[in-house]
């Protein structure tokens, strides 16, 4: 069954062709991201691999792995695969609300023992692989039919309401904004969108009340943070004080006072970007966005040069969550955004994260060596 599905295994390429059409230069970028990373970690303990840079090799090394894996895999599989990936990631996050594990108020992961899986974070692909394959298996009638808005919609809605309820309302965005760049992609009609905008003031004002007061503080201190600048404040305040003293050149590998003073919070996670910004100042970071825009670059050229309309959507969703990515946690550096907690590509520390980022990529790497390949719009849930 799963072979007629496939469309006939006479056509995937042999694995060494494959390997060959391995995008080297794409997979040369993704290793010198990780590096920049590396070597922010090892400045952050003080010259040190330990606590955080050597377990982000690790899961680094583990994950280039999985991308390689996932990129020679023929994109039928995955298409095949898609809706049990995204049934597992859903069965995950009820797990989470009935036994996850709670840290820095929240309960978001899964403790493994070598490490804690954060189930929201395969979501974001899962959901993407899910829409990439409902809309692959429709025609461009059924696509403007009203009704078929009903199952993405639900798709969409059921992960957001448990990573709600964790709380992680950073994450629940992410998947909110990589589900609609789907159904936009997809072809939804443009009128919805413009409705789903206009209704996003009324329905932010309505869901103040059900934020958690650390969330409200949050929104406070973004407006204004000197309202409590050793509170609330405090992240944001550090942050641009760390990002302002950088300079162009910055004050030099592991001399960065903010962070080797521990005055920059969370500066292995959610604000590793201004230990950059102040150790290798407005160049420093200058140079990890053009490695981002090189990915990104390179995600929506593959998306232009697919055949099949699920490898199309496929690498527009991984370019989206990739972008939001880096967007949300820059720009939550800088001060343009609430802290909402989400890391930075690749860089920040974090094997959820980490694994999450490498597989879509690899997902990229995979529609691009069967950009040549037909998939029929048969299959189970179609």
């Amino acid at each position: 069954m799963m072979a007629g599905r496939l469309q006939g295994r006479r056509q995937s390429k042999p694995l060494l062709q494959k390997l060959s059409e391995l995008n080297i230069f794409i997979v040369v970028v993704v290793i010198m991201i990780a590096m920049v990373g590396f070597t922010l970690l090892y400045s952050v303990a003080g010259g040190s691999l330990d606590p955080w840079a050597k377990r982000q090799i690790i899961r680094f090394v583990i994950g280039m792995f999985g991308m390689v894996v996932i990129a020679v895999i023929d994109i039928r599989v995955w298409m095949f695969l898609a809706y049990p990936f995204y049934f597992l990631s859903l069965v995950l996050l009820i797990i989470v609300s009935v036994m996850g594990q709670t840290g820095m108020g929240a309960t978001r992961w899964i403790n493994l023992g070598f490490m804690n899986l954060q189930p929201s974070e395969l979501m974001k692909i899962a959901l993407i692989l899910a829409l990439a394959r409902y809309y692959h298996c429709m025609t461009k009638e059924e696509v403007g039919q009203y009704r078929r808005l009903i199952v993405p919609i639900l798709l969409i809605a059921a992960p957001v309401a448990l990573v709600v309820m964790q709380p992680d309302l950073g994450t629940s965005l992410l998947i909110i904004a990589g589900g609609v760049a789907i159904l936009f992609c997809g072809g939804a009609r443009l009128w919805l969108f413009i409705v789903g905008l206009m209704a996003i003031i009324p329905t932010a004002i309505g869901a103040w009340s059900f934020m958690k007061p650390y969330q409200q503080d949050r929104v406070l201190t973004f407006l204004n943070p000197e309202r409590d600048p050793l509170g609330a404040g405090y992240h944001s305040i550090q942050a641009k004080i760390a990002v302002g003293s950088g300079g162009v050149y910055g004050k030099g590998f592991i001399q960065g006072s903010q962070s080797q003073l521990n005055f920059l919070p969370e500066k292995q996670t959610d604000f590793i970007f201004t230990v950059l910004a102040e150790e290798f100042g407005l160049m420093g970071g200058v140079m990890l966005l053009g490695l981002y825009m090189i990915l990104l670059a390179y995600a929506l050229i593959v998306c232009m040069s697919v055949r099949s309309q699920f490898g199309r959507l496929l690498s527009f969703g991984m370019a989206v969550t990739f972008f939001l990515y880096m967007f949300i946690n820059i720009a939550m550096n800088l001060g343009m955004v609430p802290v909402v907690g989400v890391p930075l590509p690749l860089v920040s520390y974090g094997g959820s994260a980490m694994l999450t980022l490498l597989v879509g990529i690899g997902f990229v790497l995979c529609a691009a060596i069967h950009r040549d390949t037909t998939i029929s719009r048969g299959g189970a849930f179609a």
